[in-house]
Formats: structure tokens, C-alpha cells, sequence
């Protein structure tokens, strides 16, 4: 395994993928990597550029290059992501023309974080959409010949978000890419891009991450204190945003928010059940919400593991008793409908459903459950 790769977190047949291919020196001109939110796509990536210009002969090149490689500094990376709109911005404005001090500020110190960590998800307000700008932005960096460099790398994160004029834009580039230049596309949602610029891509696809690989990314990456980390490892679902996301929101409030939803919900008290989530209602907390119909769904499965006696860790081990409460009481419940009926209505945010009517659909299924 080539030293680079074998620094990809988990994900052993995407290692094995990229070594082959970086053996056979057929090297292809775009890739696709696809899997869910905080798995290390881009890390792979960053990994992958540093293999591909790794230089045996001057090991002090190579230490600089890959400086500039975690830095995502051109003229090795040109990394392109959702950005804001500026006031008064038209698609003949260059990315970043129109935006104020204070935004240029904050991109600035997000690239930081990301540089100095190629898990982190870089957060822009507002940013919901890879402009055209951006895209177009694409032909002056190609314009420029750098001939000491084996390969440059055109990374574009969450390429869902580009839109129909932005994914055209991109396919003119795709489709008689400069020697020497590899597009790497990121993506939790494939689906959502043209087929025409899948077929030019070479797809990997990137599996959740294991606990314990988890585990060490949140201590030494993101400098997590250790028994914080193991708190959310398992409710994290093999994702490092996930996780993160667990601990800003206040993992232990929201587990003691799941398990009186449950109790609530399962005693017919709506009323109560509903207040646990007035807060987030009040504050239009999307995230939150998702995140306690995240864990309420991890409940559910674990019941099912303790129902038919699987020898496997429970999840909400500190919580068993809830578990045995409601065997005892609904030894019958049939909890994989209401399951998939909850991570539907969690998906369904982001088509701006309204969230009374969400929050009360959950309480509404989950008491379900317990009825004669």
C-alpha cells in the first residue's frame, strides 16, 4: 500500500482502488467519490494528490509540495465549494469579487481549520450553491502551464450543489481535460448531477467510518477529549460531522430528550412530548431535530436487537431499562415501519416542510407503537 493512501481513514477497498490505479499509471482524468457526509472523501483526495506528486528523487520538493496540498493552495489544488452570494453579484463577477471584508474573513479562517484538518467541514453562512463564477473560474487556472508539476487537481466539494448552469459549465471542462489535470468530484447525493458528468468519472465509493477509526479522528483530529468522543462514537453513524455535530448540539441533552420523547410519546402524554421540542421549534433548529430523530431511530433498532436476543452492544446501554420496559408492556410493537417513517420525515427538511407538522408526525408514530 503506498504510504499516502495507507494514511486514508478506513475504507480499505477505496485504498486498494487508488493503489491499483496509481500502479497501473493509467491515471483517469476525473473521479466521483461518493458516500455520506463526513467519511474522509476529501482527505482521500488531498492523500491521493500527495501520492500522485510524490517525488522519491527530492523528498525536500515533495515536503513543500505537500505543504501547499494541505493548505488546498493552487497551483497543486484548485478547491472550489459553495460560496455566498454578493450584493449587486452577476455570473460575470469573479467568486469572491462581491463579497464583503467580514465574508472574505470568515472563508479565510474556515480554509484554516480545513487546512489544518482535512476532516473538518468548512461552514460558510449563506453558502448554498457552487456558482457559475466558480466553475468558470476553472479556465484560468488551466490557462497557466506548470510543467515541474506532475499533476494539479481540480477538487470541488459537495458537487452536488452545482446548479444545472454550473454542471454545463463543468462538463465543457470534463470533456477535453489538460494533461496533467484531474478533476475530483465529492458528493454525499450523486443522484443530484447530470448523468453526463457521472459517465466521465471514475466512481469510488466511500463506506461510514468504523468506531474506533472514528474515535481516533475525533481525539487527534479535531482534539475531542477522549471520553467525550466515546459518548458519541456510537450514535454517530461512522461520520465525523455527525459526531461533531452531537457534541455542539449537547449530546447528553439530546439523549435525555430521545428517552422522554420515547416515554412521552409511548404514554399517549403529546402535550409533554411536544414540549421537548419547543425549543427547537422556537429556534426553527432543523439540525437538532434531525439529530433526536437520528437517536430516536438508533432506540428503535437497538429494541430490536434486544427483542430477538442479538448478543450485540447496545446503544443506549445506560438506558436499557427502556428497553425492557416497553418489551415487557408491547412485546409486539413492530418498530421497522415507524423507523422508516421517521427517516423519511427527516428527510423531507430539506424541502422546507413545516416543522410543527413534522414534530407532530413523530410524536403521532412512535405512539402508534403501543396501541391495542
Amino acid at each position: 500500500m503506498s504510504i499516502y493512501i495507507d494514511e486514508i481513514a478506513g475504507n480499505d477497498k477505496v485504498k486498494i482502488i487508488l493503489s491499483n490505479i496509481l500502479q497501473s499509471g493509467n491515471i483517469p482524468h476525473a473521479f466521483l467519490f461518493t458516500g455520506a457526509d463526513g467519511v474522509g472523501k476529501e482527505n482521500a483526495a488531498l492523500c491521493f494528490t500527495k501520492e500522485l506528486n510524490h517525488s522519491k528523487e527530492n523528498q525536500d520538493k515533495s515536503k513543500s509540495v505537500f505543504s501547499l496540498i494541505d493548505n488546498l493552495s493552487e497551483p497543486y489544488i484548485k478547491y472550489i465549494l459553495p460560496l455566498p452570494r454578493g450584493k449587486s453579484e452577476t455570473e460575470q463577477n469573479d467568486p469572491y469579487e462581491k463579497l464583503t471584508e467580514d465574508e472574505i474573513d470568515q472563508i479565510n479562517l474556515e480554509f484554516k481549520k480545513k487546512s489544518k484538518n482535512h476532516y473538518y467541514k468548512v461552514q460558510i453562512p449563506r453558502a448554498n450553491l457552487i456558482k457559475i463564477s466558480s466553475i468558470r473560474d476553472i479556465k484560468r487556472f488551466l490557462s497557466f502551464n506548470y510543467e515541474d508539476i506532475k499533476f494539479r487537481i481540480i477538487l470541488i466539494s459537495q458537487a452536488h450543489l452545482m446548479n444545472e448552469e454550473s454542471q454545463n459549465a463543468l462538463l465543457k471542462n470534463l470533456e477535453e481535460p489538460p494533461e496533467g489535470v484531474i478533476f475530483i468530484l465529492c458528493t454525499s447525493a450523486p443522484e443530484k448531477l447530470r448523468e453526463t458528468i457521472r459517465s466521465r468519472c471514475w466512481k469510488i465509493n466511500f463506506q461510514p467510518l468504523e468506531d474506533n477509526e472514528l474515535l481516533s479522528i475525533l481525539i487527534e483530529e479535531f482534539e475531542i477529549e477522549s471520553s467525550i468522543a466515546k459518548e458519541v462514537v456510537s450514535f454517530s453513524g461512522g461520520s465525523t460531522q455527525t459526531a461533531i455535530s452531537l457534541i455542539e448540539n449537547n449530546f447528553e441533552d439530546l439523549l435525555d430528550k430521545t428517552i422522554k420523547i420515547l416515554r412521552y410519546s409511548f404514554g399517549k402524554k403529546y402535550h409533554s412530548a411536544l414540549l421537548e421540542f419547543e425549543e427547537m421549534l422556537s429556534e426553527s433548529d432543523v439540525t437538532r431535530i434531525k439529530l433526536v430523530i437520528t437517536m430516536i431511530i438508533i432506540w428503535l433498532n437497538d429494541y430490536q436487537k434486544y427483542r430477538f436476543i442479538e448478543r450485540g452492544r447496545f446503544y443506549f446501554l445506560k438506558q436499557i431499562e427502556t428497553l425492557e420496559k416497553f418489551n415487557s408492556k408491547f412485546p409486539d410493537a413492530d418498530v421497522s415501519e415507524v423507523a422508516n417513517k421517521l427517516d423519511h420525515i427527516s428527510s423531507t427538511f430539506r424541502n422546507n416542510i413545516n416543522l410543527n407538522i413534522a414534530v407532530s408526525n413523530i410524536i403521532f408514530q412512535l405512539s402508534k407503537l403501543t396501541y391495542s
